[in-house]
């Protein structure tokens, strides 16, 4: 079993408030409200996302790389390489 079905109902409570937020900036766009309101929320956002990214890698790590269980192998540098794909693509 994966980290992500293991954690499934706390990651996606996470998914649906960031949702709510999403839903906040949509909203505020339709009321033409000002900049500074839709950046503060766009923000939230971002921090959101961000936060569940920080959670998923590192359980990732912790399961996939640090698990005693697993024995040193190609699995590993498997996830290894996984994890740096991943961060690449969000950094950029």
């Amino acid at each position: 079993m994966t980290h992500t079905i293991r954690e499934k109902g706390k990651l996606l409570a996470r998914v649906r408030r960031m949702k709510g937020q999403v839903e906040a900036i949509e909203r505020a766009l339709e009321a033409e409200a000002g900049c500074e309101q839709v950046m503060h929320l766009l923000a939230g956002v971002r921090g959101a996302m961000a936060g569940l990214m920080a959670e998923v890698v590192e359980d990732h790590v912790r399961t996939h790389l640090l698990d005693a269980d697993v024995p040193p192998s190609t699995l590993r540098a498997e996830a290894a390489e996984q994890l740096m794909g991943v961060v690449r693509a969000y950094l950029k």
